[in-house]
Parts: structure tokens; sequence; C-alpha cells
């Protein structure tokens, strides 16, 4: 046998092996993708209980989120929409230049980049049918990544239920501290407006319960001022004009 016909064969068999694993990998795909969407929805479900101060061990989180609505916010009149195609992805509209606006430099203070011109929020209903919380989505740079997160109000659209993030690449033991369940408990209770101004912070340091600011400050999270900054900043701007207050002042007015 002449070495070309070795090479030859030697040839065929990878050919064919890489088809072989060509078929499986894409047949494992179609076949795991349902699963995969269906552990995002619950994932999802489970970070927006959590940042809302809902979520319950031991009980289905499917059952837990059936009184929480998904509702959706035209930013630009800050009123609800129905607008929407079915499996709107509010970060993917966010890249898209026909769906969303470029933030101006001077107004981009959690840097962003480009807001989505439709928000995907989250309303939770009592038993009688008025809402009792009011669920945002929030992001913003920190030190190394972009903070990804849900922000809980009361109906006031005031006062804080919970903070929450789902994805962030913060350092460990600092800026990573976003997820310490001590941290995240200081949240709920604080006010996020004064005077019509957001003026919720966090501070470089510990809270003085004493403050006479202590309902609008949060504790700082050591050794991480960026971070602690970049916090700041996302909930600064996404409650401000620019993000959800245009919405909530519509909402609490009973026109939105």
């Amino acid at each position: 046998m002449s070495s070309n016909d070795s090479i030859g064969k030697i040839l065929k068999v990878a050919f064919a092996l890489c088809i072989v694993c060509s078929v499986i990998v894409s047949t494992a795909a179609v076949v795991l993708k349902p699963s995969q969407e269906a552990n995002k929805s619950l994932d999802r479900k489970r970070n927006i209980l959590q940042a809302a101060g809902m979520l319950q061990p031991g009980v289905s989180v499917d059952e837990q989120f059936s009184v929480v609505e998904e509702r959706f916010v035209d930013m630009r009149t800050g009123r609800f929409t129905d607008e929407v195609a079915s499996g709107y992805d509010q970060r993917a509209a966010a890249k898209d230049p026909g769906q969303s606006r470029d933030v101006p430099g001077e107004e981009d203070i959690a840097k962003i980049g480009r807001q989505a011109n439709i928000a995907q929020i989250y309303m939770v209903r009592g038993d009688g049918g008025d809402f009792e919380k009011i669920i945002l989505p929030v992001h913003g740079y920190g030190l190394w990544s972009t903070l990804y997160g849900f922000l809980a109000l009361e109906a006031d659209g005031n006062t804080v239920a919970g903070l929450g993030f789902y994805e962030h690449k913060e350092t460990p033991g600092l800026g990573g501290e976003v997820d310490n369940p001590r941290w995240k408990a200081v949240w709920p209770g604080k006010q996020v407006y004064r005077d019509g101004e957001v003026s919720l912070k966090l501070l470089k340091g510990t809270v003085d319960p004493a403050s006479r600011d202590a309902d609008w400050e949060v504790d700082g999270l050591a050794g991480a001022t960026l971070t602690s900054r970049g916090v700041t900043n996302l909930i600064t701007y996404w409650l401000g004009e620019d993000g959800f207050a245009p919405f909530l002042a519509n909402l609490r007015n009973g026109d939105a």
C-alpha cells in the first residue's frame, strides 16, 4: 500500500468522524434547547422573586411567581405598551439601533451605552387586584463589569423592597459583596426620592442610623469604591428622568 493510500484513508476517517460529531452536537443542541430555555426562565423568575424579598424556600418558583405580572413600558412615554413582539429580549433590543437610543456621554452616568425603547418590568398584585410591588430591571458598570439586576419598589414607587444582581464579574470579597445577603438586607425600607430628586446612594463607610439622611443611604462596599459608585450611578440613572421616573410618576397618577 502506498503512502498516498494511507493518507487518503486517514483523511476519509477523519472527515467521517467530523460529520458524525457535528450531527451529534447539533442533535444535542436541538434536543436540549427547550430544557435550557425552561431553566433560563426559571432562573429569571427566581431572581425577580429574590429581589422583591418574596422567594420562599421549599415552594415552587412557578407557584410563587403566579402573583407576578409581566408588563412592558415604553421608556419614551413612561406608559405601558402592548406593542411588543413575542419573546422580547430587552438586553438584545438595547443593542439594536432600531429598538433603542444612544445615551449621550454626559447623561450616561451608568455607562450603559444604549437604552432599549421598551423595558420589561414586573408588577406584584395583591388579593384585591391592586399592585403591591414594582420590579424594575437595572444595570450599570461597576469596576470590571456591567452589573445586571432587579430593583423592587413598594407600591408608592419610592420605598425600596429589595435589590439583587444576577450577573456581574466584580471582584470576589470586594465588589462581589453585592451578592452578600447581609448587604442586600439593608436595602428594604430605604427611600429613593427626596424633594423630587433621586437621593438614594451608597456611602464610603457605614450609615449612621441617627443621621437625618439615613433613609436615603446604604452602607458602601468595603474596599470597593468604584463598584459602590457604580451601584449609586445605576440607581440614579434608572430611577431618574431618563429612566423610570416618568413611568413611576404616571403610575402614581393613574396615567400609566
